[in-house]
């Protein structure tokens, strides 16, 4: 969904060297190479770029349909923006230390609100296969993590928001050779690692914290920003408020839907990313990969994604097949229904992309995991009982996605739950819609909102209307170009993160209002 190809740590110094200590002109660089978590590497950090309010909308407004319309979507920007690549001491799946690296915008200028004390946002970025993605770099177009990065200071640093964003272990200039996908412990770790690094960089980048912390983040963002809200809180650290966007939350809900038969787009992706980062934290998932993957894929598998290699040149080289999930032979007797399923009818062409002759997942994989879902249940799929995951499991696979489940907790500052309810990635009512029932009480009391950006809007009384409206705007115009095709492969990846982030930013702006 990114930017500079991975640099060497070594490359990395010399070139923090060469710009004398961060492009800062005589300033002095101070190196922390001690790897513990939150260390800060470099300081300053490096500076990539720094843009005034003008030049970035002018940027914008020369950016052609996409940066007109995030002009639009986000208004005009009223700050400078100073754009800080830095690196900082982690944990990999399995605890062990590693380094990560990540951007740092902060704002600046005369208009109110972009100067002094200012609140943080600290964002994680959605789902990326592209091993050397780096939010920081949005100087380079032809690299994916600079429309992610633009969004964020569009949006927050633009207007005044101090922004972290981790580019996350695993990728850039990280060490670790794989990426800890949906791991909540560790995402979460990393966040705060990020976060406690950023803020040793403050002082040294004209940045000053004003202790308002908000957390946020799109698809596998959305499941990261959870999870760090929910380890915050059980550390005592307050959480001013948090807006994860579009995230698979229900875990275990979500992965008993997905081999139910419910196959989401992009799974073929997901499988080995999710057993990759779950077999090196636990190192149950399989023996051997072919206990879970078909023989055509199986070599090199386990280290194959994140990667250097474009996605569309791996399923051109045969290594993942693009849609085929499964096989489109039912793995025993009475599993024919749902070897495709054919309900409910408006979403049986998209369950059978899922389904063919050249699957990733082995048959055997696909009936261990569903004869354990039909002795030991989730309480949301196939039925909803409890609304919780499953008490019990002796299916490797679906221990991991209950571990990573963010059910079960209950925030104690706001939030606000955002997506599209006909997502066709991360399905709305699996993930959104089961915790805002399970916080139902939360709801009731203005604690939880939720955002349904593909919704009517309910009047002048309505927050999120022109959320609603601008949504509703953008599908119909991609519906025009290419048809309901075109909505469903837009639909997760481009069409509901401007409009569930300009959302968010409206909700830490009345959360701040509030306060004061």
């Amino acid at each position: 969904m990114k930017f500079w190809t991975g640099l060497a740590l070594a490359s990395a110094a010399a070139m923090l060297a060469a710009c004398g200590g961060g492009s800062d002109p005589g300033g002095n660089t101070d190196v922390d190479l001690s790897g513990a978590r939150g260390s800060l590497m470099y300081n300053p950090p490096l500076q990539v770029t720094a843009m005034s309010a003008a030049d970035f909308t002018a940027r914008l407004q020369g950016g052609g349909t996409s940066g007109q319309t995030l002009l639009a979507v986000a208004g005009a920007p009223k700050c400078d923006v100073s754009f800080r690549y830095f690196e900082y001491g982690t944990v990999g799946g399995a605890g062990e230390a590693t380094n990560a690296s990540g951007a740092l915008m902060v704002p600046s200028g005369t208009a109110a609100g972009c100067s002094g004390p200012r609140p943080i946002v600290l964002y994680a970025h959605g789902t990326t296969t592209d091993r050397g993605y780096n939010i920081a770099d949005i100087t380079n177009p032809a690299r994916p993590g600079t429309s992610e990065g633009t969004l964020l200071a569009a949006m927050f640093a633009a207007q005044g928001f101090i922004v972290v964003a981790p580019n996350y272990a695993g990728y850039d200039v990280s060490t670790l050779g794989y990426h800890p996908y949906l791991n909540a412990d560790q995402q979460s770790k990393d966040m705060i690692d990020a976060l406690t690094a950023a803020r040793k960089a403050l002082p040294a980048t004209g940045g000053e914290d004003s202790g308002k912390l908000f957390i946020t983040g799109y698809s596998q963002g959305g499941h990261v920003a959870m999870a760090t809200h929910r380890a915050l809180q059980a550390a005592g650290q307050r959480v001013t408020a948090s807006a994860p966007m579009s995230g698979p939350y229900a875990m275990g809900a979500f992965g008993d839907a997905i081999y139910y038969g419910n196959v989401d787009l992009g799974a073929t992706v997901f499988a080995p990313m999710l057993a990759t980062s779950y077999q090196k934290a636990y190192g149950n998932i399989y023996t051997q990969p072919s206990d879970l993957f078909e023989a055509a894929y199986t070599p090199g598998i386990d280290a194959l994604l994140p990667s250097p290699t474009p996605l569309d040149e791996l399923f051109a080289q045969g290594k993942l097949p693009q849609t085929q999930l499964f096989s489109n032979v039912a793995p025993a007797p009475g599993f024919e229904a749902i070897t495709p399923p054919t309900q409910p009818p408006e979403l049986a062409p998209l369950f059978a992309l899922g389904f063919g002759g050249s699957n990733l997942i082995t048959n055997s994989a696909r009936l261990a995991y569903l004869m354990d879902a039909q002795a030991h249940p989730d309480g949301a799929v196939p039925a909803a009982t409890t609304g919780m995951p499953a008490t019990a499991s002796d299916n490797p696979m679906r221990q991991a996605f209950v571990k990573n489940d963010l059910r079960g907790w209950m925030p104690q500052s706001p939030v606000l739950l955002c997506g599209g309810d006909a997502d066709p990635t991360v399905f709305y009512n699996v993930n959104t819609g089961l915790m805002a029932q399970l916080w139902s009480s939360l709801v009731s009391a203005h604690l939880v909102t939720v955002l349904d950006v593909d919704s009517a809007p309910g009047g002048a009384d309505d927050p999120f209307a022109a959320a609603k409206a601008g949504f509703a705007q953008a599908k119909a115009a991609t519906a025009a170009q290419g048809g309901a095709n075109a909505v469903v492969q837009a639909y997760h990846g481009s069409l509901v993160p401007p409009f569930c982030t300009a959302a968010t930013r409206g909700f830490f702006q009345q959360v701040l209002a509030s306060a004061q």
